[in-house]
């Protein structure tokens, strides 16, 4: 839908809108918002709303701290789960500096020219999410806990899925504000679902994952349940993941696909995959942000560990799903639901054009299961492993330039002094598990 500025003021005024949320992301993800009334909304599509940028993580300092608000018009949509009196409505936004020019700092503007990079060389970006999430129970007090009563696994229904319902009026939700609902079903963990949404150009998909966690926590408090996109809240199951589907498209056509081409894919393809296993370490302070990602990294619960590629199991860091032609993909697994979406997809179009660039030869494809090899035959086949916690993330960041590039030096050195910052504080925490271990021992 491409709306003009008069669009939205009729729409607000016929819809009986009263207050529209200007949104906005920090550069972790984090959804932010100023609230304005529809009396107001002509100065905010006038680019005039202006906020504090020093208040908002990743941003700037206090001595430029004055930035504004440039509402994407074509991202308007009216809350269905709000009050249909007086509804609520959003706008995402662009921020930019005072100057007028986009602030270099906003992960939507870092996407946005990844994208016109790929456009100049004649491509689109297309991806698809699976987000995967946790439903757990509150306290009395309203807040969340890892608590739930039911046991249900891979594809169950109810009464055995005690989401159903709840993940029911997330679809329905998400409907109403025009997301295409592919598949929902119940995952491998107790209380643990999934809500994919239809592959869509690169920009649109981002702006959609920041919505559906919104509208996720929103219709599950209603349900009086707490929505949890920790990568892993739960040890010994499975943890949450939100694998990324993607293909290139040039005049229309899937360039991944080649009838004649072996396994059915071109060579762009294979270039492209050879791009996400070099940059897979340093991409993963971006993909993998908390200390929590890389307790969902292990062996054993379906996350990868190895950087490898298979089209026939799900061990390796990528894997070709089975669809050809039109339907052609590369599922890269290892990000997860805390990552913010813009960054995210922006390394990855980027380390699969350097390999396109560069024309990086692509390892060959590993058939078997990656866990159960051996670790000299894992050595002989030259299998890497993604970095193991946050600290290894950050190092790998910092020898990765061209990662480091995409972001921009103003993102880049943020956010690697603020998880070098994180792991610090959590490498000092005393946990129950210390003591448990140690304290009556010792």
């Amino acid at each position: 839908m491409r709306y003009t500025k008069q669009d939205i003021l009729r729409l607000v005024e016929e819809n009986d809108v009263e207050f529209i949320r200007l949104q906005f992301t920090d550069a972790y993800g984090t959804l932010k918002n100023v609230a304005i009334t529809a009396g107001h909304l002509d100065e905010a599509l006038d680019n005039k709303v202006m906020f504090d940028g020093s208040s908002i993580d990743g941003f700037v300092n206090i001595e430029e701290s004055d930035m504004f608000l440039y509402p994407d018009l074509d991202t308007f949509e009216i809350f269905p789960w709000r009050p249909q009196v007086g509804k609520v409505a959003r706008l995402i936004c662009d921020v930019y500096n005072p100057d007028g020019t986009p602030f270099e700092g906003d992960p939507r503007y870092i996407l946005k020219k990844e994208l016109k990079r790929a456009a100049e060389l004649g491509y689109t970006f297309e991806v698809g999410p699976e987000c995967e999430f946790f439903l757990f129970h509150t306290d009395d007090e309203g807040r969340p806990t890892t608590l739930t009563h039911e046991k249900a696994g891979y594809f169950d229904l109810g009464p055995l899925d005690l989401g159903e319902n709840a993940r029911r009026d997330m679809v329905l939700a998400l409907e109403k504000m025009n997301y295409t609902i592919e598949a929902s079903h119940h995952e491998m963990a107790p209380a643990q679902h999934e809500i994919d949404f239809k592959y869509d150009n690169a920009l649109k998909t981002a702006d959609n994952i920041i919505t559906f966690k919104l509208v996720v926590r929103s219709i599950a408090k209603r349900h009086g349940l707490f929505a949890s996109f920790m990568p892993k809240p739960v040890y010994g199951v499975q943890g949450s993941g939100m694998h990324i589907n993607m293909s290139l498209s040039k005049d229309g056509k899937n360039i991944f696909a080649k009838a004649d081409g072996k396994n059915g894919l071109s060579e762009e393809a294979y270039h492209f995959i050879a791009g996400l296993m070099e940059h897979a370490p340093g991409m993963s302070l971006i993909t993998n942000p908390l200390v929590n990602s890389y307790k969902r990294l292990v062996p054993g619960f379906e996350a990868p560990v190895y950087i490898a590629w298979s089209r026939t199991n799900r061990s390796p860091l990528i894997r070709i799903p089975a669809s050809r032609g039109a339907g052609t993909r590369i599922e890269f697994r290892s990000p997860d639901t805390a990552t913010n979406p813009y960054l995210a997809l922006a390394v990855c179009l980027a380390a699969g054009l350097d390999g396109m660039e560069r024309k990086l030869a692509v390892p060959d494809e590993v058939k078997s299961n990656i866990y159960a090899m051996a670790e000299e035959d894992r050595k002989a086949a030259g299998i890497e492993k993604l970095p193991g916690n946050l600290s290894e993330a950050v190092q790998a960041f910092e020898k990765d330039e061209y990662i480091q590039s995409v972001l921009g030096s103003h993102t880049s050195n943020m956010y690697r002094k603020a998880k070098q910052s994180e792991w610090l504080q959590y490498t000092s925490q005393i946990t129950n598990w210390e003591l448990e271990e140690y304290l009556y021992k010792i």
